[in-house]
């Protein structure tokens, strides 16, 4: 375990949490997506519980380059539904995964979702063909033992493969067993009616956001009993804040290793993540070279932001919101049109702010506010995408 640095809290810590503004800074919905589609197998209640799954399941696999034409296709004739693969030299049929098969599929030009409603022995030969005749003459296997031989991906021979057990032990180095041991930990909830976020709440099967299944790991801590403040609300209170972090990876090549950091004012109980600001993501495609990049990238990049001070981003926010640009109307129309907003977008900024701060906009910090909650009332991705990216655009740009 490293080394990890404390910093005092910028606020004291409270029993029963503190007061936050949700209606600020954006809302992301990636962790929300996870947790709403992980079944009760797919979750873990801590870091040293998820290590042991996905640790245990490295152990017990192994990777080798063959050739495609070497690989041989069986059906049961007993049963019309499984399919095996015999590779070279090995010393039983393994089983394609639905993922497995995928892969397959995709690098002989076969369209998978047909193969799979045909009987198996049909299947096959249409495999068979494919594999026999394939242009691309080597693929990397991944097979794993556990009861029978699973093949769990295919992909080419130069596929950079990170394993989802070193993701973990990075996190595990600054977060501990992600239970509160140390600063990071599995994220509080939200009380809509009061506003109050608790961060004292017990870790169970629909609160954790550890989650890994037989494609990937995703994980999503915060610190967050040691809220910063950065900056007042219209009522005086403290503007607080907590930081976060969420990571992911697939060993089998379903998705690429990332993470992303950030600030953020709370999580709801359908861990959407609220308030956020300052989002910053690194994504690492599985080439050739992905573990180095991994080591010395992003690995680093998450201890550097789990250390570090939190003063940069409070003086950031200072500072936008002591940059005034805008003292009358006809500025703050000529501020967003000069942007690329429309006059109808325009408009809905400035009545954004007057509604939540009692005052039409005039620094840059009230016209980010203002388009980050008018992002959130557009219903395509796209869209709102794009507005809380030029948001993030005109806050990078102060100072």
């Amino acid at each position: 375990m490293g080394v990890v640095e404390v910093m005092d809290p910028v606020v004291p810590a409270r029993a029963g949490g503190w007061k936050v503004d949700a209606s600020r800074g954006e809302r992301n919905g990636r962790v929300s997506s996870e947790w709403f589609n992980r079944p009760d197998d797919e979750r873990y209640l801590s870091l040293d519980d998820l290590w042991a799954n996905v640790k245990g399941r490295s152990e017990r696999s192994r990777s080798r380059v063959v050739q495609t034409a070497d690989i041989r296709v069986e059906a049961a004739r007993d049963n019309p539904e499984r399919l095996h693969l015999i590779l070279p030299k090995a010393h039983e049929p393994v089983a394609p995964t639905h993922w497995a098969f995928g892969q397959l599929a995709s690098i002989v030009g076969a369209p998978a979702s047909y193969l799979r409603q045909l009987p198996a022995p049909l299947a096959g030969i249409n495999l068979q063909y494919g594999l026999t005749n394939h242009r691309a003459e080597q693929v990397k296997t991944f097979e794993t033992e556990d009861g029978r031989t699973e093949l769990r991906a295919v992909t080419g021979p130069d596929y950079g493969r990170i394993h989802d057990h070193e993701l973990v032990e990075a996190v595990q180095r600054i977060a501990g067993n992600g239970t509160g041991d140390t600063r990071w930990k599995v994220p509080g909830v939200l009380d809509w009616s009061t506003g109050v976020y608790n961060p004292d709440v017990e870790i169970s099967r629909d609160t954790t956001t550890l989650y890994a299944s037989d494609r990937d790991v995703f994980l999503f801590l915060v610190d967050d009993r040691n809220p910063i403040e950065a900056g007042k609300l219209p009522d005086g209170s403290p503007d607080l804040y907590f930081r976060g972090f969420y990571c992911w990876n697939s060993e089998v090549g379903a998705k690429t290793l990332g993470m992303a950091s950030f600030y953020l004012r709370a999580v709801c109980q359908n861990r959407n993540l609220w308030g956020v600001e300052d989002f910053q993501e690194i994504k690492i495609r599985h080439s050739k070279y992905a573990a180095s990049r991994f080591a010395h990238e992003a690995a680093p990049a998450l201890t550097r932001f789990a250390n570090s001070s939190p003063q940069g981003f409070v003086n950031g926010i200072k500072a936008a919101r002591q940059q005034i640009v805008a003292r009358t109307d006809e500025d703050r129309d000529d501020f967003l049109r000069k942007r690329g907003f429309s006059k109808a977008e325009s408009g809905k900024i400035i009545e954004k702010v007057l509604m939540e701060e009692g005052r039409p906009p005039e620094s840059i910090f009230d016209f980010v506010q203002g388009i980050t909650r008018l992002a959130r009332d557009k219903t395509q991705q796209d869209a709102r995408l794009d507005m809380e990216g030029r948001a993030k655009k005109l806050l990078d740009r102060v100072g």
